[in-house]
Protein backbone atom coordinates (compact mmCIF):
# COMPACT_ATOMS: atom_id res chain seq x y z
CA UNK A 1 0.00 0.00 0.00
CA UNK A 2 0.98 3.45 -0.81
CA UNK A 3 2.06 5.92 1.84
CA UNK A 4 0.63 9.31 1.56
CA UNK A 5 3.16 10.51 4.31
CA UNK A 6 6.81 9.78 4.59
CA UNK A 7 8.29 7.43 6.95
CA UNK A 8 11.25 10.27 8.04
CA UNK A 9 12.88 12.64 6.70
CA UNK A 10 16.64 14.06 5.90
CA UNK A 11 18.76 16.64 4.89
CA UNK A 12 22.40 16.57 3.42
CA UNK A 13 24.78 19.71 3.22
CA UNK A 14 28.27 19.36 2.02
CA UNK A 15 31.35 21.73 1.30
CA UNK A 16 30.85 24.20 4.26
CA UNK A 17 34.60 24.78 3.78
CA UNK A 18 34.82 26.66 6.90
CA UNK A 19 37.68 28.43 8.86
CA UNK A 20 38.53 29.81 11.75
CA UNK A 21 39.30 33.00 10.54
CA UNK A 22 36.57 33.26 7.53
CA UNK A 23 33.49 34.73 9.19
CA UNK A 24 31.45 34.29 5.86
CA UNK A 25 32.17 30.63 6.29
CA UNK A 26 30.38 30.97 10.12
CA UNK A 27 27.31 32.95 8.68
CA UNK A 28 26.68 30.56 5.58
CA UNK A 29 26.36 27.69 7.70
CA UNK A 30 24.48 28.90 10.09
CA UNK A 31 22.05 30.28 7.79
CA UNK A 32 21.83 26.87 6.50
CA UNK A 33 21.20 24.84 9.30
CA UNK A 34 18.47 27.71 10.61
CA UNK A 35 16.65 27.23 7.18
CA UNK A 36 16.46 23.36 7.41
CA UNK A 37 15.38 23.30 11.09
CA UNK A 38 12.43 26.08 9.91
CA UNK A 39 11.61 23.65 7.37
CA UNK A 40 11.45 20.42 9.67
CA UNK A 41 12.36 20.66 13.07
CA UNK A 42 11.24 16.69 13.15
CA UNK A 43 14.37 15.64 10.34
CA UNK A 44 15.78 12.34 10.95
CA UNK A 45 19.29 13.12 9.75
CA UNK A 46 21.68 15.79 9.62
CA UNK A 47 24.57 14.74 7.09
CA UNK A 48 27.55 16.91 6.38
CA UNK A 49 29.22 14.90 3.01
CA UNK A 50 32.46 16.28 3.11
CA UNK A 51 35.17 19.13 3.17
CA UNK A 52 33.61 20.32 6.54
CA UNK A 53 36.76 22.51 6.79
CA UNK A 54 38.67 24.26 4.32
CA UNK A 55 42.23 24.35 5.65
CA UNK A 56 42.42 20.89 7.92
CA UNK A 57 42.89 22.86 10.73
CA UNK A 58 42.10 21.77 14.85
CA UNK A 59 41.26 25.49 14.90
CA UNK A 60 38.81 25.67 12.25
CA UNK A 61 36.94 22.49 14.14
CA UNK A 62 36.77 24.14 17.10
CA UNK A 63 35.16 27.03 15.38
CA UNK A 64 32.75 24.41 13.41
CA UNK A 65 31.56 22.67 16.24
CA UNK A 66 31.18 26.32 17.68
CA UNK A 67 28.82 27.20 14.74
CA UNK A 68 26.72 23.86 15.42
CA UNK A 69 26.48 23.98 18.91
CA UNK A 70 24.71 27.69 18.52
CA UNK A 71 22.42 26.27 15.71
CA UNK A 72 19.06 24.62 15.83
CA UNK A 73 19.72 21.41 14.15
CA UNK A 74 18.60 17.27 14.69
CA UNK A 75 21.19 15.90 16.67
CA UNK A 76 21.81 12.84 14.54
CA UNK A 77 24.69 14.21 12.35
CA UNK A 78 26.29 11.94 10.22
CA UNK A 79 30.33 13.55 8.73
CA UNK A 80 32.15 12.05 5.52
CA UNK A 81 35.76 13.30 4.77
CA UNK A 82 36.67 15.18 2.01
CA UNK A 83 39.81 16.45 0.05
CA UNK A 84 39.88 20.00 2.01
CA UNK A 85 40.42 17.93 5.70
CA UNK A 86 43.76 16.83 4.14
CA UNK A 87 44.67 20.85 3.13
CA UNK A 88 46.91 21.20 6.72
CA UNK A 89 49.44 19.15 4.98
CA UNK A 90 50.78 17.25 7.00
CA UNK A 91 50.86 14.00 6.24
CA UNK A 92 47.60 11.46 5.90
CA UNK A 93 47.72 10.21 9.82
CA UNK A 94 47.24 13.44 11.24
CA UNK A 95 45.16 14.97 9.02
CA UNK A 96 42.66 11.76 9.37
CA UNK A 97 42.92 11.55 13.21
CA UNK A 98 41.74 15.57 12.88
CA UNK A 99 38.59 14.17 11.20
CA UNK A 100 37.91 11.49 13.47
CA UNK A 101 38.12 13.09 16.81
CA UNK A 102 35.90 15.94 15.79
CA UNK A 103 33.27 13.44 14.38
CA UNK A 104 33.90 10.44 16.87
CA UNK A 105 34.68 7.71 14.64
CA UNK A 106 37.15 4.88 14.84
CA UNK A 107 37.60 5.12 10.66
CA UNK A 108 36.43 7.07 7.48
CA UNK A 109 34.17 4.76 6.54
CA UNK A 110 31.21 3.40 8.55
CA UNK A 111 27.38 2.27 8.39
CA UNK A 112 24.31 3.60 10.46
CA UNK A 113 21.09 2.91 10.47
CA UNK A 114 18.03 5.76 10.39
CA UNK A 115 14.54 5.23 11.01
CA UNK A 116 15.63 1.53 10.26
CA UNK A 117 17.37 2.05 6.68
CA UNK A 118 20.81 1.50 5.84
CA UNK A 119 23.39 4.46 5.57
CA UNK A 120 26.47 4.08 4.44
CA UNK A 121 29.39 6.57 4.80
CA UNK A 122 32.37 6.39 2.49
CA UNK A 123 35.92 8.37 2.72
CA UNK A 124 39.30 8.93 1.09
CA UNK A 125 41.83 7.10 3.18
CA UNK A 126 44.87 9.48 2.03
CA UNK A 127 45.85 12.07 -0.06
CA UNK A 128 46.06 11.43 -3.43
CA UNK A 129 49.16 12.44 -3.77
CA UNK A 130 50.79 15.87 -3.49
CA UNK A 131 51.51 17.54 -6.82
CA UNK A 132 49.65 15.05 -8.81
CA UNK A 133 45.95 16.05 -10.60
CA UNK A 134 44.72 13.59 -8.51
CA UNK A 135 46.05 14.91 -5.23
CA UNK A 136 41.98 16.02 -4.55
CA UNK A 137 40.73 12.48 -5.40
CA UNK A 138 39.00 9.70 -2.75
CA UNK A 139 41.40 6.89 -2.56
CA UNK A 140 39.86 3.75 -1.46
CA UNK A 141 41.38 0.86 0.41
CA UNK A 142 40.93 -2.65 -0.53
CA UNK A 143 39.71 -3.22 3.22
CA UNK A 144 37.48 -0.19 2.64
CA UNK A 145 36.34 -1.85 -0.51
CA UNK A 146 35.58 -5.73 0.47
CA UNK A 147 33.47 -3.92 3.46
CA UNK A 148 31.31 -2.53 1.75
CA UNK A 149 30.93 -5.45 -0.66
CA UNK A 150 30.11 -7.33 1.91
CA UNK A 151 27.51 -4.72 3.43
CA UNK A 152 25.67 -4.08 0.17
CA UNK A 153 26.02 -7.83 -0.62
CA UNK A 154 24.05 -8.14 2.63
CA UNK A 155 21.65 -5.35 1.44
CA UNK A 156 21.17 -6.84 -2.02
CA UNK A 157 18.60 -9.56 0.14
CA UNK A 158 15.92 -6.49 1.47
CA UNK A 159 13.55 -4.41 -0.17
CA UNK A 160 14.59 -0.97 1.36
CA UNK A 161 16.68 1.88 -0.23
CA UNK A 162 20.27 1.91 0.68
CA UNK A 163 21.71 5.63 0.95
CA UNK A 164 25.58 5.91 0.10
CA UNK A 165 27.75 9.16 0.45
CA UNK A 166 31.26 10.27 -0.66
CA UNK A 167 32.69 13.55 -1.05
CA UNK A 168 33.76 12.79 -4.85
CA UNK A 169 31.69 11.99 -7.69
CA UNK A 170 31.94 9.38 -9.65
CA UNK A 171 33.54 10.29 -12.86
CA UNK A 172 31.67 10.38 -15.86
CA UNK A 173 28.36 10.33 -14.47
CA UNK A 174 26.60 14.05 -12.59
CA UNK A 175 27.04 17.62 -14.50
CA UNK A 176 30.23 18.45 -15.11
CA UNK A 177 32.21 15.46 -14.04
CA UNK A 178 33.44 14.94 -17.49
CA UNK A 179 34.72 18.71 -17.41
CA UNK A 180 38.32 18.63 -16.37
CA UNK A 181 40.46 15.23 -15.61
CA UNK A 182 40.32 16.60 -11.92
CA UNK A 183 37.12 14.87 -12.13
CA UNK A 184 37.87 12.45 -14.48
CA UNK A 185 39.91 10.99 -11.97
CA UNK A 186 38.57 12.16 -8.78
CA UNK A 187 38.26 8.45 -7.62
CA UNK A 188 41.15 6.42 -7.92
CA UNK A 189 39.15 3.10 -7.49
CA UNK A 190 35.63 4.48 -9.22
CA UNK A 191 35.39 1.60 -11.52
CA UNK A 192 35.49 -1.04 -8.49
CA UNK A 193 33.07 1.63 -6.81
CA UNK A 194 30.62 1.41 -9.36
CA UNK A 195 30.74 -2.25 -9.84
CA UNK A 196 29.97 -2.90 -6.37
CA UNK A 197 27.01 -0.17 -6.36
CA UNK A 198 25.47 -1.87 -9.56
CA UNK A 199 23.36 -4.17 -9.78
CA UNK A 200 20.75 -3.85 -6.52
CA UNK A 201 18.01 -2.12 -6.66
CA UNK A 202 17.25 1.56 -4.82
CA UNK A 203 20.83 2.40 -4.00
CA UNK A 204 21.26 6.50 -3.40
CA UNK A 205 24.74 7.99 -4.45
CA UNK A 206 25.47 10.99 -2.39
CA UNK A 207 28.48 13.68 -3.68
CA UNK A 208 29.37 16.94 -3.12
CA UNK A 209 32.82 18.34 -4.18
CA UNK A 210 32.32 19.99 -7.84
CA UNK A 211 30.08 23.03 -5.99
CA UNK A 212 28.22 23.10 -9.38
CA UNK A 213 24.63 24.82 -9.10
CA UNK A 214 21.76 22.22 -8.60
CA UNK A 215 19.88 24.10 -10.97
CA UNK A 216 21.97 22.79 -14.24
CA UNK A 217 21.06 19.67 -15.72
CA UNK A 218 22.10 16.11 -14.89
CA UNK A 219 22.49 17.03 -11.08
CA UNK A 220 20.42 13.66 -10.07
CA UNK A 221 21.30 10.79 -13.22
CA UNK A 222 19.79 7.87 -12.53
CA UNK A 223 21.55 4.85 -14.33
CA UNK A 224 22.84 2.46 -13.39
CA UNK A 225 22.00 4.09 -9.59
CA UNK A 226 20.89 6.81 -8.76
CA UNK A 227 23.65 9.84 -8.59
CA UNK A 228 22.95 13.37 -6.76
CA UNK A 229 24.43 16.24 -6.00
CA UNK A 230 23.98 17.76 -3.02
CA UNK A 231 25.15 21.31 -3.61
CA UNK A 232 27.68 23.35 -2.17
CA UNK A 233 27.60 25.81 1.03
CA UNK A 234 30.24 27.83 0.59
CA UNK A 235 30.34 29.32 -3.23
CA UNK A 236 28.88 27.90 -6.54
CA UNK A 237 30.90 26.85 -9.45
CA UNK A 238 30.19 26.16 -12.69
CA UNK A 239 31.65 25.73 -16.22
CA UNK A 240 34.07 28.95 -17.59
CA UNK A 241 32.92 28.12 -21.31
CA UNK A 242 36.86 27.65 -22.14
CA UNK A 243 36.85 24.05 -20.87
CA UNK A 244 37.55 25.33 -16.94
CA UNK A 245 35.78 26.19 -14.16
CA UNK A 246 35.12 29.15 -12.17
CA UNK A 247 32.77 30.36 -9.27
CA UNK A 248 29.57 31.61 -10.73
CA UNK A 249 28.00 32.84 -7.38
CA UNK A 250 30.10 33.61 -4.37
CA UNK A 251 26.79 34.48 -2.20
CA UNK A 252 25.33 30.99 -3.10
CA UNK A 253 24.42 28.45 -0.73
CA UNK A 254 22.78 25.40 -1.72
CA UNK A 255 21.67 21.65 -0.16
CA UNK A 256 19.02 18.85 -0.32
CA UNK A 257 15.67 18.49 1.95
CA UNK A 258 14.34 14.35 1.45
CA UNK A 259 11.45 12.51 2.21
CA UNK A 260 11.83 8.51 2.16
CA UNK A 261 8.00 6.69 1.58
CA UNK A 262 7.37 3.56 1.23
CA UNK A 263 7.24 3.74 -2.80
CA UNK A 264 9.53 6.40 -3.11
CA UNK A 265 12.11 9.09 -2.14
CA UNK A 266 11.87 12.87 -3.02
CA UNK A 267 14.54 15.07 -3.33
CA UNK A 268 14.35 18.74 -3.18
CA UNK A 269 16.77 21.15 -3.56
CA UNK A 270 17.25 24.22 -1.72
CA UNK A 271 18.46 27.44 -2.02
CA UNK A 272 19.73 28.97 1.24
CA UNK A 273 20.27 32.41 0.57
CA UNK A 274 17.06 32.99 -0.88
CA UNK A 275 15.02 30.44 1.45
CA UNK A 276 13.70 29.22 -1.47
CA UNK A 277 13.43 25.66 -3.12
CA UNK A 278 15.14 25.19 -6.63
CA UNK A 279 12.30 24.51 -8.83
CA UNK A 280 14.96 22.76 -11.54
CA UNK A 281 15.66 20.42 -8.41
CA UNK A 282 12.51 18.50 -7.51
CA UNK A 283 12.63 14.87 -7.95
CA UNK A 284 10.56 11.79 -7.24
CA UNK A 285 12.41 8.47 -7.19
CA UNK A 286 10.52 5.44 -7.79
CA UNK A 287 10.98 2.97 -5.77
Amino acid sequence: MKSETPLFSFTVISDIQLTNENELSHQKLAHALQDLYELDKNSSALIMNGDLVADGKKQSYEKLSEVLESCPHTQEMYFTIGNHEFFQNDGNVPSIQRFLEFSKLDKVYYERKIAGHPFIFLGSESWGPVGTITKDSAVLSEEQLDWLSERMEEHRQGDMPVFVFLHQPLPYSLYGTDLLEYYQKGIIQSDELKNILSGIDNVFYFSGHSHFDLRFPNSIVKEPFTMINTGAIYDIWGPDGEGHEKVIDSTGSQGLYLQVYTDKVVIKGRDFTKKQWISEYQHNIPL
